[in-house]
C-alpha cells in the first residue's frame, strides 16, 4: 500500500506530546534531529494503515517485531519538537484494552488467543527491561474523552474544513506548562465541589502522564479519524474545550447545577458519537 493512500482509516482521536530535542539522550537526539530536518514525514493515517496491515497475515501480527523509528514533527517558535510513534509499545497497551471494546467471539476472530497470549508474554519481558517506558501518544476510539479538553483553551482550537489529502482537520495545541496548569485548576474545582467521579480520576491519570515529559513540550489533541465520522456542520460547531471551561467556571462559582448541565450535555454529545460504533 502506498504511504499516502487515498483510503482513509478511521476512527480514533489522539492526545500527543511533542518533546524538544534536548529531552532525548544520545544517540536518539541525533536520530530525531536528522529525522525532523529531512522534510515531510508520514501522517497519522499512514501509521494506522501500517498497523492494520499487520492484521492481514495468518496468523496476524498484533505487535510489530521492531519498534518504529518514525515520529510526528512540530516546529513552533523556531523550536523543533518530536513525538515518537513508539508503535510497538502502544500496540501492547492497546491489546490490554481490547477485551473492553470487543465481544469475546469477535476478539478471538480478529486476534486468536494464542496471538494475544504471546504478545502479553513479550510485553512482560520487555517491561522488565524498560520499566520507565511511556508512550508519547494516547488514543481513544470513537470518541474524544471529555477530560482531554480540560488541557486546552478554545483559542487554541484549529479547524480546517479541508486539512489536506486526508480531509478536514480539527486539533488543539498548547504549551506543556499551560496543559499542566489547566489540569491542576480543573482538579481543584472538581474536588472543591466534592466531585470525585470518573472525570476526576481521568484527569489525575492524564496529569501524571504529562509530568513524565519535558516542561518545554507541546501538547496536542487531534480529532484524527473522527473528522470522517462527524459532519462538517458538527465539526464547525464543536466547542468542547470551551464547554469544559464553562463547566469549571460554574464549579468555581459554586453553581454545581449549571456545571452539571454543561458536563452532561457534553458527555451526551460524545455518547452519541460512540453509539455510531454499534451502527457500523
Amino acid at each position: 500500500m502506498p504511504s499516502h493512500s487515498s483510503v482513509l482509516v478511521p476512527y480514533a482521536a489522539y492526545l500527543r506530546v511533542y518533546e524538544p530535542l534536548e529531552a532525548f539522550a544520545e544517540p536518539e537526539r541525533t536520530h530525531w534531529e536528522a529525522y525532523a530536518r529531512r522534510g515531510r514525514g508520514p501522517t497519522a493515517q499512514d501509521e494506522l494503515r501500517r498497523s492494520l496491515a499487520g492484521l492481514l497475515p495468518v496468523p496476524p501480527v498484533a505487535v510489530p517485531v521492531q519498534e518504529s523509528a518514525d515520529a510526528f514533527v512540530a516546529e513552533t517558535d523556531g523550536v523543533l519538537r518530536v513525538c515518537p510513534w513508539r508503535t510497538r509499545l502502544r500496540s501492547w497497551l492497546a491489546l490490554e484494552e481490547l477485551p473492553a471494546l470487543l465481544s469475546a467471539p469477535l476478539l478471538d476472530a480478529v486476534l486468536p488467543p494464542v496471538v494475544r497470549e504471546q504478545a502479553a508474554a513479550d510485553h512482560e519481558r520487555w517491561r522488565k527491561l524498560n520499566p520507565d517506558a511511556r508512550p508519547w501518544i494516547r488514543g481513544a476510539v470513537w470518541q474524544v474523552p471529555v477530560r482531554w479538553f480540560a488541557l486546552f483553551s478554545d483559542k487554541e482550537r484549529e479547524y480546517a474544513p479541508a486539512g489536506g489529502e486526508d480531509g478536514p482537520r480539527l486539533r488543539y495545541r498548547t504549551p506543556m506548562v499551560e496543559a499542566r496548569r489547566r489540569v491542576a485548576r480543573t482538579l481543584k474545582a472538581l474536588r472543591d465541589a466534592g466531585e470525585e467521579g470518573l472525570l476526576t480520576e481521568g484527569l489525575v491519570d492524564v496529569g501524571r502522564w504529562l509530568e513524565e515529559f519535558h516542561p518545554r513540550s507541546l501538547v496536542e489533541l487531534d480529532y484524527g479519524g473522527l473528522v470522517h465520522v462527524l459532519t462538517g456542520e458538527q465539526l464547525s460547531a464543536d466547542r468542547s474545550a470551551a464547554d469544559v471551561a464553562r463547566g469549571v467556571v460554574a464549579l468555581r462559582a459554586g453553581d454545581a447545577e449549571a456545571a452539571g448541565a454543561v458536563f452532561e450535555k457534553l458527555a451526551e454529545r460524545w455518547r452519541a458519537v460512540r453509539d455510531l460504533q454499534r451502527a457500523n
